[in-house]
């Protein structure tokens, strides 16, 4: 009777349904690349199952409209930059930095290593390219501030995505926003040398590269939460196993194939935040004063309307 009883337990446990997993969207900040590598293996390697989550990882059309969908509620996360954050604060988006996917500046400023530019004051005179206006421009003209240079030192371009052919055609003798990972081994596989200067060594605050960020009128900081302890998990996956952690995520997708995410692979993985959910409040308030300093804002901007502790507001 009691092996009766104990079976019919056991059908009856294996009848009911599975747990509801909690929905998030996650928008990334542009195509997959390696720079998502905890997002995709946190996916594969059913962290985000084991933590009860349903993730939906989208891409977005335009690189400009990560923080827009997520300050709408269209998604419930995206993968954003600081220094975005703080503009995009100022102009009264919705949004707070919940946790950093890389925690180290990845922007600078190339130049070809057998060009002209040999220092920063050789940019007296020349032509510097930038993606973004904005935050690039602010930082170009901290960059030349640290040795003494004007703005106007230099004739400042808007190439748009065309980073490295900007530079390689000669239409520009450097470009900032070159992401040291990426734009390096771009012309490393033209044949050709990059040399980068780098904004935390040249009078710009150290910063958060890469952010995830949420609407706090919308998100439930539980649920964050476990996304960023699933990431966590992933990150010292990768940290342990670099090499296999590659072939995993290279094979989610034919497009990651290619000798330059192959070699930008080496150069992103001992980046990545090992701890995604702990916040340096004295970074951002740092680059803040930063923004404030140079004229790109009006201030008044507290940490707190900038990040949240998610792990904090969760145990609450």
């Amino acid at each position: 009777m009691k092996t009766f009883i104990a079976t019919l337990i056991f059908a009856a446990t294996l009848a009911l349904p599975a747990a509801a997993q909690d929905r998030i969207t996650l928008m990334l900040d542009w195509f997959v690349n390696p720079d998502h590598a905890p997002v995709v293996l946190a996916q594969e390697l059913g962290y985000f199952e084991q933590a009860g989550l349903e993730v939906e990882i989208v891409t977005p059309s335009d690189p400009n409209d990560p923080p827009r969908m997520v300050a709408a509620g269209r998604v419930d996360l995206a993968i954003s930059y600081q220094p975005q954050l703080h503009l995009s604060r100022h102009n009264d988006l919705p949004l707070r930095r919940v946790g950093t996917l890389i925690s180290t500046p990845l922007t600078c400023l190339v130049v070809l290593a057998d060009g002209p530019i040999q220092s920063m004051t050789d940019l007296r005179g020349a032509k510097v390219g930038f993606a973004v206006a904005g935050v690039q421009e602010v930082m170009l003209d901290a960059m030349l501030a640290h040795h003494d240079m004007a703005p106007d030192d230099v004739e400042q371009i808007n190439i748009g995505w065309s980073i490295s052919p900007a530079l390689m055609s000669g239409q520009v003798d450097g470009v900032i926003g070159a992401f040291r990972n990426f734009e390096l081994n771009q012309l490393t596989l033209e044949g050709m040398t990059g040399r980068c200067f780098y904004p935390e060594s040249e009078g710009v605050p150290s910063y958060d590269e890469l952010i995830y960020i949420a609407n706090p009128d919308r998100m439930n900081a539980g649920v964050v939460a476990r996304f960023l302890d699933a990431t966590e998990r992933a990150t010292g996956y990768i940290l342990n196993n670099p090499d296999t952690a590659w072939d995993m995520f290279a094979a989610t997708a034919t497009e990651l194939q290619t000798d330059l995410n192959t070699l930008a692979w080496a150069d992103t993985w001992p980046r990545f935040a090992t701890r995604p959910a702990a916040m340096d409040a004295g970074r951002y308030a740092r680059f803040e004063a930063f923004l404030v300093e140079r004229g790109a804002t009006a201030g008044g901007l507290s940490v707190a309307d900038l990040a949240i502790d998610v792990t904090a507001e969760a145990a609450q």
